[in-house]
């Protein structure tokens, strides 16, 4: 009960997190217009619903048949660290959590050995698409590191902008087929 005369804070409050939410879930579905996702013709006899990386263009490929497929940024492995072949999606998780690989914490000893999903710290970003490559995924990416989108930047996963990630965590499944090209 709010005593008489006195204003509850509690609409303020409320306002306040919803501001927050909006902005939040604005900076999480703006596009960045020079990178936005489209539709590209690609090369190759490729089926519908199979992913292909090209590690050389910094382009991930979902394909649609036909000669068309829907063409995202992405930021690959440095030199030493990329993959080239076949893999499949493993698993597909919502704000996951993640833990340093071994050669990341070895290169990096102040990370903590934990991140929670949905810290603005955890490189996973909004989403990730494991794959059966081991410690390998596509993911989403922290506000700080979008920048490395188009670069070769990490230890081997694909990272994407987090609203790319979001699109492409919706078109696949698990068992898409992946494959990764120079």
């Amino acid at each position: 009960m709010v005593a008489r005369g006195k204003r509850s804070l509690a609409p303020i409050v409320c306002a306040l997190v919803l501001c927050v939410l909006i902005l939040g879930v604005a900076e999480l579905f703006s596009a960045n217009p020079a990178s936005a996702r489209q539709i590209v013709a690609i090369s190759g006899e490729y089926p519908a619903g199979e992913i292909i990386i090209s590690d050389h263009k910094r382009r991930l490929y979902f394909t649609e048949g036909n000669g068309v497929a829907i063409e995202y940024p992405i930021a690959v492995g440095m030199p030493g660290k990329a993959w080239l072949g076949e893999s499949a999606v493993e698993g597909k998780y919502w704000a996951p959590s993640w833990s340093p690989p071994d050669v990341v914490a070895h290169d990096h000893p102040n990370l903590p050995s934990f991140i929670p999903g949905g810290s603005p710290h955890n490189p996973m970003g909004v989403a990730a698409i494991t794959l059966t490559r081991y410690q390998v995924a596509i993911h989403g990416t922290t506000r700080s590191m979008r920048r490395s989108i188009g670069s070769a930047a990490s230890y081997g996963c694909i990272r994407m902008y987090n609203e790319d990630i979001v699109d492409l965590f919706h078109r696949v499944s698990v068992g898409t087929p992946v494959l990764a090209i120079p």
